[in-house]
Order: structure tokens, then C-alpha cells, then sequence
């Protein structure tokens, strides 16, 4: 039977349900911050991450996908991604139990994997450009649209995800890998670090011979480039070895892709230029590793024994018969600059031959801890020193 009321009971069906609506999203908004909180103190098994005495490791947010990280000038983490967006992240401090503020400020780009930050602004790679959001951390709940500072990279989606940081210089580096597994590309396009001044102008080539950059820092005391870069696949389990780089003057070659590890020849390319006219790596590391993220730690936080010395993370390989990386490494590094050893600083992210999670990232606090990025288990992992033995 139909009613005589119909047209009032659909608006106040209608009305019921905008109201339910927008009990959702508030509900879904709030739930943002939680959700982070909550899950900062779930399930992840972080009693298996092995770390040397005195160090602990806790889960301080939930980002999905967490590639690189970097610090806004007002304390806001920022995080990019694999999957589109662009994270803000405002952490707890260090003890607190408040749950970690988890915004996103960016969403739907190519593979926003960079940030980098400076006077106020967000730089973000998106594969081919470089993009900028003016007065971000005044804006997070309210994000600009970005401003194009370079479309000049190229559209290649294979290696196509930039590590981006400023240096010492003022200036943003930004690498393009090559476009292959193994291949001789454009030299001026392709297997480069770059540079280049704020607004995009000013390109010059700072290294060359280099595969696939994921990570770079400079020596808090020499001022020196130094990035990890990754070897060539399809050579075997052991061949060759993922490279930490020192770069000495602008313009040097690392050898992709003649040599690879400062003394294999590439058996495709080797004959066209011999390991000894190109520059061996500072640190061969493990072969497959895909060390990705670096810094040297500069923090207090640390035995001084860590202060100036390099954590890497290393994502961990994805074609050996026998997995290995999937943790954080250290490359220690003498007074006068020299890589001296290499070693595992935090591991358990594997487990046998199951990984529940991979470092992609590291980067020190203002408070000396050091955060990681996992951008499989799509955590941010802060480590610090308890003291003890």
C-alpha cells in the first residue's frame, strides 16, 4: 500500500541519510589520527628486529607506502610514496603516548617517492617534475596547488622514482637513472645525479656512471656527495654488489655500465672502457641488497661511536634464490673520511625467506633518534638508545 506522505517520508529519509553521511566522515576524519595511533601499537613483530645493546625500535605512525622522509622547519615529518600520495606527519615526542597525526597533503601523482625541504616550502619528484608547495606546513589542512619547478626529467617509468635532498651548495639534486636493467643511454640524460637552483634553472651534471640513486647525504665535515646506488640484475646471486659512492669533484663516472663494484667488467659493456679509468666505490655492499635510503647521523642521541658514520637501508633483493637485505646497515667511516666497514646495524625484517616488511628509508630527528620508512608494512619505526649493555 503506498503511502499518502510519500514525498515528506523521502525527504526525511533523504534528510536521515546526509546525516548519516556526515557522521561517517567526521567519524572517518577523526579516525585519521587515530587510526595512526592505534596502529603505531599494533601487531607488527618488532620483537624480531635485532638491534646491537641498548637499542630499542617502536612504530610511531601508519603510512602506507612510506618511501623518503624529510623535516619541515616547524617539526612536521614529511613522507613520500609508491602509490601517489604525499604524507604529512606530525609524531609524538619520544615516551609520549599520543598517537601520530597523519595527513595527506598530495595525492594522485607519479610515484611522489622524493620530498625535500626548503624555506617553507615542499619539493616533491613525480618521476618527469619537480613540484613545489609554497608555506606547507601553515597549510596542511588546506594544501596548495603545487607550482611546476621542472618538467625536464625524463617520462621513463623504470628507475623512474627520484631521491630528491638539498645540499650544502643551496641547491636540489635530483638523479635519473637508466632506463633498463643494462644498457648504454644517453649519457646527458640518463644514469646522472643532478642539480639544479630553486626554481629550476641551472642544470648541471654533479656524477655520471650512476645505475639507480635511491639515497645520497653529504659528510657533515668534508661536504662530500656520497650516495648508494644499485648494481646490475641478471649477473648471479653474488654479482655484483650494491655501491656506496663518495663523489670528490663534479662530473666523475662510477662505471655503469662498464664496470660494476670498481673491478667487475660488464660483460656486455666492459670492453668499451676499462674498470681503472672509472671510480670504485668508497663501500661494495651486499650483492642485491638495493640499498636504498642513507644518511650520516648527526644527532646526540647515539654513543658517540655512531656520530658521523653512515646508516643505509637496504630494501632487500627481490631476484636471488636466497633473499638477503631486507635491514638497516652501517658503514662506518674513519676521521679521515674513509669507509672502513660495513655491517647490520638493525635486521629481522626477514625472516627465513618471508619478509614482513623493507627499509626504504632512514633519516635522523632533531632529537638524535633515527627514524625508518618501511614502505611494505607502510610503517615509520623510530630507534634510539636506551643506554645499558
Amino acid at each position: 500500500m503506498s503511502s499518502m506522505n510519500g514525498p515528506r517520508d523521502a525527504v526525511g529519509a533523504f534528510a536521515q541519510l546526509a546525516w548519516k553521511r556526515a557522521i561517517v566522515m567526521l567519524v572517518g576524519a577523526s579516525a585519521l589520527t587515530w587510526s595512526a595511533g592505534a596502529a603505531a601499537q599494533s601487531s607488527l613483530p618488532l620483537d624480531r628486529i635485532k638491534l646491537p645493546p641498548g637499542f630499542v625500535i617502536e612504530t610511531v605512525a601508519r603510512v602506507p607506502n612510506a618511501r623518503a622522509m624529510t623535516w619541515g622547519s616547524e617539526g612536521t615529518l614529511f613522507v613520500g610514496s609508491s602509490a601517489g600520495n604525499v604524507y604529512a606527519v606530525t609524531l609524538p615526542h619520544a615516551g609520549a603516548q599520543d598517537a601520530a597525526r597523519v595527513r595527506t597533503i598530495a595525492s594522485n601523482l607519479r610515484d611522489p617517492a622524493g620530498v625535500a625541504f626548503r624555506n617553507g616550502a615542499l619539493y616533491v619528484s613525480a618521476v618527469s617534475r619537480i613540484l613545489r608547495y609554497d608555506d606547507i606546513e601553515k597549510r596542511l589542512d588546506a594544501p596548495p596547488d603545487p607550482v611546476v619547478v621542472s618538467d625536464a626529467f625524463p617520462r621513463d617509468g623504470h628507475h623512474g622514482r627520484k631521491f630528491i635532498a638539498f645540499g650544502p651548495d643551496g641547491k636540489l639534486y635530483v638523479p635519473v637513472g637508466a632506463p633498463c636493467n643494462i644498457c648504454q643511454p644517453d649519457p646527458e640524460k640518463y644514469t646522472i645525479i643532478t642539480r639544479m637552483n630553486v626554481d629550476g634553472s641551472g642544470h648541471e651534471i654533479v656524477a655520471r656512471g650512476v645505475r639507480n640513486s635511491v639515497g645520497f647525504d653529504w659528510h657533515p665535515q668534508t661536504k662530500e656527495l656520497w650516495f648508494t646506488d644499485n648494481g646490475r640484475d641478471m649477473l648471479g646471486d653474488d654479482v655484483p654488489p650494491d655501491e656506496l659512492n663518495r663523489v670528490a669533484r663534479a662530473g666523475q663516472n662510477f662505471g655503469y655500465p662498464y664496470c660494476h663494484g670498481g673491478t667487475i667488467a660488464d660483460l656486455e659493456f666492459g670492453r668499451l672502457k676499462p674498470c681503472s679509468e672509472l671510480v670504485p666505490p668508497a663501500q661494495n655492499l651486499g650483492p642485491h641488497v638495493a640499498a636504498l635510503g642513507m644518511r650520516f647521523y648527526t644527532g646526540a642521541q647515539f654513543p658517540a661511536a655512531y656520530r658521523n658514520q653512515v646508516f643505509i637501508a637496504e630494501h632487500g633483493s627481490w631476484n636471488r634464490s636466497q633473499k638477503i637485505g631486507y635491514r638497516v646497515s652501517l658503514v662506518r667511516v674513519d676521521a679521515s673520511g674513509k669507509a672502513i666497514a660495513y655491517e647490520p646495524f638493525a635486521e629481522g625484517w626477514l625472516q627465513g625467506q618471508q619478509a614482513w616488511g623493507r627499509p626504504a628509508d632512514v633519516l635522523v630527528a632533531p632529537d638524535g633518534t633515527l627514524l625508518v620508512s618501511d614502505d611494505s608494512a607502510g610503517a615509520i619505526y623510530r630507534i634510539s638508545y636506551r643506554g645499558g649493555t
